[in-house]
């Protein structure tokens, strides 16, 4: 991406199981690879974030009853061997604490769901684009699923690298939405 100064991204993930933490990685590393300069946030473990520096954030969770996760889920979770850690703040939680300056990042939703119930009508990255979208930031990628193949994993194969190909796309299209602005 030539001269042009670096996209700063911020890829924030809840992950009970783990899953959503690799796929989370993997997109991050998908993003280093087309030039952005990327943070990885665990949500459960990070107070509110300031989005002021921030170009493109992309956000992942696990789909918990066709949405973003919630206290009684995630305490389903861990009776199911899930982390303990993150009873109580999730994806939803944390995105009630952002804060923005007067330029909204770019958005990008992923979440992870269990193989069998793939085509779902509604999902984690569904809400979180649908509750980004309604605080005025910009999608620039279609919500996106990632499969496990039961609630405590493993992923499915191949999703790691299909996690990579998606964050160079989103990247890409962030490259071309900020180049105006930069």
């Amino acid at each position: 991406m030539g001269d042009q100064p670096a996209v700063k991204a911020l890829v924030a993930y809840e992950s009970m199981f783990g899953n959503t933490e690799r796929v989370a990685r993997a997109v991050a590393a998908g993003l280093r690879l087309e030039g952005c300069d990327t943070t990885v946030l665990d949500v459960s473990r990070a107070g509110a974030a300031d989005l002021a520096d921030v170009d493109l954030l992309v956000v992942g969770a696990p789909t918990h009853g066709f949405s973003l996760s919630r206290p009684a889920t995630r305490r389903d979770a861990v009776r199911q061997g899930g982390r303990d850690v993150v009873i109580d703040i999730g994806m939803r939680e944390w995105l009630d604490t952002l804060v923005t300056a007067s330029r909204l990042p770019l958005v990008a939703t992923f979440d992870t769901r269990v193989t069998k119930v793939r085509y779902l009508p509604a999902s984690a990255s569904r809400r979180a684009a649908r509750i980004l979208d309604d605080h005025g930031h910009q999608i620039v990628a279609a919500p996106t699923g990632f499969l496990v193949h039961a609630v405590p994993g493993p992923l499915e194969p191949h999703e790691l690298d299909r996690a990579i190909a998606w964050g160079r796309g989103v990247a890409t299209e962030s490259w071309s939405r900020l180049t105006p602005a930069h």
